[in-house]
């Protein structure tokens, strides 16, 4: 009969650990426990609300418009519209023409209007 080497007695020990330690299997602990602040009857009110709450299923703007903060002026916002619809220039653009270069050097209306009012109002 042969006898082992110390590197197959090594092996077969190293095998051996191995094994037992793949056998190990992990413990069952059960469902955890549901961890909560609410109330059982608290939560079964709140979705007995939620669920008759009326138009639940309805997408976000499909009640009609929304309102929102406004941060500035109706009549700032109506001066600044009525005076870009004056400009003089307002639809030429660089390539309108061939190699040339937009240089507004018409006065705004509203521009000249505001100057006149002011001159008039400084006369007084």
């Amino acid at each position: 009969m042969k006898s082992l080497s110390l590197t197959q007695i090594i092996a077969v020990g190293s095998f051996a650990m191995l094994a037992a330690a793949g056998a190990k299997a992990e413990s069952y602990e059960g469902v955890q426990p549901a961890v909560s602040a609410k109330s059982r009857a608290d939560v079964s009110a709140e979705a007995v609300s939620t669920a008759s709450a009326p138009n639940q299923n309805v997408v976000r703007g499909s009640r009609g418009a929304e309102t929102m903060a406004v941060s500035t002026e109706r009549g700032r916002i109506v001066a600044e519209a009525v005076r870009a619809t004056a400009a003089p220039d307002q639809n030429v653009s660089a390539s309108s023409r061939v190699n040339s270069q937009v240089i507004s050097t018409m006065q705004n209306p509203v521009d000249a209007r505001a100057s006149a009012a002011n001159a008039k109002s400084s006369r007084l």
